[in-house]
């Protein structure tokens, strides 16, 4: 299936983080906070101005970037899990 986003909506896929500290301890999943970062999927059009102009994205697909803790929603589409957030929940670029 393919998934095109809306507006000013882009599709992340998380990006795992190595799962030690720097002590060497393994960290178990259950315990274990969700990344922030993920690599950028698809990206929509982007939003419509007040004056009715597109207003061009500040991401691309294949962007690696920063989110904030609580950002997006969850979705599944193909077994694969992603997460669909506005452009606005994203902080950064990461180079």
């Amino acid at each position: 299936m393919k998934f095109k986003p809306l507006h000013d909506r882009v599709v992340v896929q998380r990006l795992e983080e190595e799962q030690k500290t720097k002590g060497g301890i393994i960290i178990p999943d259950t315990a274990a906070e969700k990344p922030q970062t993920g690599k950028v999927i698809a990206v929509g059009p982007g939003a419509r101005g007040e004056d009715g102009k597109l207003q061009p994205m500040g991401v691309k697909a294949g962007d690696k970037v920063l989110f904030g803790k609580w950002s997006g929603t969850e979705v599944k589409i193909d077994g694969e899990e992603l997460l669909i957030m506005k452009e606005s929940d994203i902080m950064g670029i990461l180079s």
